[in-house]
């Protein structure tokens, strides 16, 4: 059973009413609070400063006689202007922060009766933020019966912001986007606002999220940073569970995500959990979603919507609410096109969808991105290296050119600077390591440099029989060498075309391109349409 925990401030005028018998006939609100019969409280924390410290240790006393199975904590903390808001702000902000909580075991409440207004909105504040995971509840008198006791009412507040405190807000709100970043002070000003958008999703929101982009460009890092943002917040408790989709194939993808009975299969001699119950209470990041197969893609839909699901060979259903971050470098939107993802999936995970620029659309993030990949160097290995200032400035004035691939991205990024801080002697990269790993750099996309049918039709160049690929590889070669349509017409058509009374080659290279969605103007390059 979760204990229940309030915190609140000893009322120094409300709480305090003689020390002498008459204190029990009177409504005390701390009192009073321990001494309802359908609320149970196991442990309260009580604020004061050092001139209330005789009236803590009064109401522990009472507290004990009402309700001995109470434990009473005292917090002592001291304001030189419990009306200032900026202060109580700061200190009950510093309170929070520095507190263990455990909300898998424990319940938390606010009591807002005592202390001063201003305390009651900060209070708010924090918990409405969920720097304070608690409800809020209020005690009065009750006027019909008279008595002690009095009675409690778990509320709501609506109270206006003041500036300082949306100061505060902004300079915390800035903190979280910093985060996200990693305190990489990126320069791209669309990227900068997708992150800012993310930070306030991320935090209002247990929808699922899809991050699009290429290989290396973060999206794995970004979900981490999502969880433990979110975990900060007292938002998840539990695990961050990550799985690479296109790792799954067959029964081990059934098993890998919604676990299996024994026997379930061939090979299954124990009973397996799952991914999507390991993530219960907490964020599962599935990465290159679709590469999952139908079956998988229809099982997963109903345990986003429904939050249970049916292990693979098993009759009974079992529960998992979790968190979904999805990841794709593929057009999932084309796919639901061509049947090959289930379109009721991608409506239902496409209501916050972030497509995450390459490396080579953030150029000018590349000189954050350095210092960030050598602090990270630094603290992996405990050895700081530096560029000198004239090999710092040849390796960004190189990698910022229009022909630096980056195909890996940030993850390509990472593992240059991390190869020439190894090279480097006495911590210092000099001009002779940047010209190795330019060199090396250079090679590797030379090496890797897809061909042109590759560069024109991307993942879909590897959906080709090997006897379309040939084919429309050399009708491409054919098509660049020449000046026009119907003069590449004629070169393809030289035999055929020879028979015909009336010849159009354009019309039967238009028509052949069009079977593999592709036109003259995105051949050449030209990016027209037509063309004779």
């Amino acid at each position: 059973m979760q204990k229940t925990v309030v915190f609140g401030f000893v009322g120094t005028v409300l709480d305090y009413v003689g020390r002498g018998s008459q204190r029990w006939e009177k409504w005390r609100p701390t009192i009073g609070l321990c001494q309802q019969e359908e609320l149970l409280i196991h442990r309260i924390e009580l604020l004061h400063d050092l001139r209330s410290r005789g009236l803590f240790e009064r109401l522990k006393q009472d507290i004990r006689q009402v309700s001995p199975e109470t434990e009473v904590v005292g917090i002592e903390i001291n304001l030189s202007n419990p009306w200032d808001f900026e202060e109580v702000y700061a200190a009950l902000h510093d309170f929070a922060h520095g507190y263990r909580f455990d909300t898998e075991a424990e319940d938390y409440l606010i009591h807002i009766t005592t202390g001063t207004h201003v305390a009651q909105i900060c209070w708010f504040l924090l918990a409405e933020s969920r720097y304070l995971p608690a409800k809020l509840i209020q005690t009065s008198p009750d006027r019909k019966e008279q008595g002690p006791a009095g009675r409690y009412t778990l509320i709501d507040l609506d109270l206006s912001r003041y500036n300082k405190i949306a100061s505060r807000f902004a300079q915390l709100k800035d903190e979280s986007v910093s985060f996200l970043k990693s305190g990489i002070a990126t320069r791209n000003p669309h990227f900068n606002r997708m992150i800012e958008q993310i930070e306030r999703v991320a935090i209002r929101s247990k929808a699922p999220i899809l991050l699009s982009g290429p290989t290396g460009a973060g999206k794995s890092f970004l979900a981490r940073r999502i969880y433990e943002m979110k975990t900060s917040r007292h938002q998840i408790s539990g695990r961050f569970v990550e799985i690479n989709c296109a790792t799954l194939r067959g029964d081990s993808a059934m098993s890998a995500l919604f676990g299996h009975v024994k026997g379930a299969f061939t090979g299954a001699q124990t009973e397996r959990a799952g991914l999507l119950r390991s993530a219960d209470g907490g964020l599962l990041f599935l990465d290159e979603i679709g590469e999952l197969g139908l079956d998988e893609q229809a099982m997963l839909l109903k345990a986003i919507e429904e939050k249970r699901f049916f292990p693979f060979g098993s009759d009974k259903e079992v529960s998992s609410d979790f968190q979904l971050i999805a990841g794709t470098v593929r057009d999932l939107k084309q796919w639901v096109a061509t049947g090959r993802f289930r379109e009721d999936l991608y409506a239902r995970i496409n209501l916050w969808l972030y497509e995450l620029p390459g490396l080579a659309d953030r150029s000018e993030d590349l000189e954050p991105n350095l210092e960030f990949e050598l602090l990270r160097y630094a603290k992996e290995q405990g050895e700081q290296v530096r560029f000198n200032a004239e090999a710092r400035q040849s390796y960004l004035k190189f990698a910022s050119r229009p022909e630096a691939k980056w195909s890996g991205n940030f993850r390509e990024l990472s593992a240059s600077v991390t190869r020439m801080a190894t090279l480097a002697e006495n911590g210092r990269i000099t001009q002779e390591n940047v010209n190795e790993e330019i060199t090396r750099l250079q090679q590797a996309w030379h090496n890797n440099t897809p061909n042109e049918l590759d560069e024109l039709m991307g993942s879909k160049a590897g959906e080709l029989d090997l006897f379309d690929r040939m084919q429309l590889e050399k009708v491409i070669q054919i098509c660049k060498a020449s000046d026009s349509l119907s003069d590449a017409g004629r070169k393809l058509f030289n035999i055929s075309r020879l028979e015909k009374a009336k010849s159009n080659d354009a019309d039967r290279l238009r028509k052949f391109l069009a079977k593999f969605e592709l036109d003259w103007g995105k051949v050449k390059g030209s990016g027209l349409a037509g063309g004779a």
